[in-house]
This record gives structure tokens, sequence and C-alpha cells, in this order.
């Protein structure tokens, strides 16, 4: 007796499988952070009795702003190249990062009018961004 259901059954369940060699899987795609405001600077504090230097900055990323693990603030003389001092910032709410230092407690100065910082953010796949700015100072 022929029974139409278990062999349309048989027919769907064969088992095979067809591999497409031809296809790679490319695995999980990372979108690099990008820093889309970012500013540095040096003023007086008049209580502390030291210049202080700051560096703020805003790093999103596609894959969402958790996916950002470090954010570096690096002093270059834009004269010369050399590079002076780098700080680390650190979350501060949001997407923003920021670090202050006591000048006293740098190589910087102040006063020297051709600092140039380059900011630059790092995702846990070591995708980057980095841009450079001119920082505020006040004499």
């Amino acid at each position: 007796m022929f029974r139409p259901a278990l062999a349309a059954l048989m027919v769907l369940s064969t088992g095979c499988l067809v591999y497409d060699s031809d296809r790679i899987d490319p695995g999980p795609v990372n979108l690099p952070p990008y820093i889309t405001w970012a500013e540095a600077g040096c003023y007086w504090d008049g209580y502390g009795g030291d210049y202080v230097w700051y560096f703020e900055a805003d790093v999103d990323d596609p894959d969402g702003p958790g996916d950002v693990i470090a954010v570096y603030a690096d002093v270059y003389d834009d004269w010369s190249g050399d590079w002076i001092d780098g700080f680390e910032l650190y979350w501060y709410d949001g997407i923003t990062w920021f670090s202050d230092w006591w000048e006293s407690s740098t190589w910087l100065d102040c006063s020297y009018p051709y600092n140039v910082v380059e900011f630059s953010a790092y995702d846990v796949y070591e995708a980057y961004d980095a841009v450079d700015v001119v920082p505020y100072m006040e004499w």
C-alpha cells in the first residue's frame, strides 16, 4: 500500500547538505570609533597655585559607546614633532572622556605656545580614530 504522506516525509528528510566553498564568512564586522569633538587647554588655578592642563573628548562608536576601551591625549612640540607627554583619559559620562593634571606633575609648560595635542580613541578590536587640536592657553 502506497502512502503519499510517508513518501513526502522521506524525500524532505534526506539529510542532504549543500556546501558552497566559494563563500567565505567574514565573521563579526567591527566599525572604528570616531572622535566627534576634542578640546585641550591650560589655565591658572589660584586655589591650587598651579596651572592645570585638561583634555576632553567625545568619542562615539557605531558598535555602541561601550565598544570604546581607551582614549589618550599625546602632546607634541609642533616645531620639532617631538613627543612631550602623554595622558590617559577616563570615561566621564555617555560618550565623554576627560582628564586633568597639575602642570607641575607633567613635562608641559603652559607658556610654550607651540604645543599640539593628538587625541586617539581605541575600541576592543584595536580599531582607532585620531584628531589633532591646538590647546587653549591662558597666560
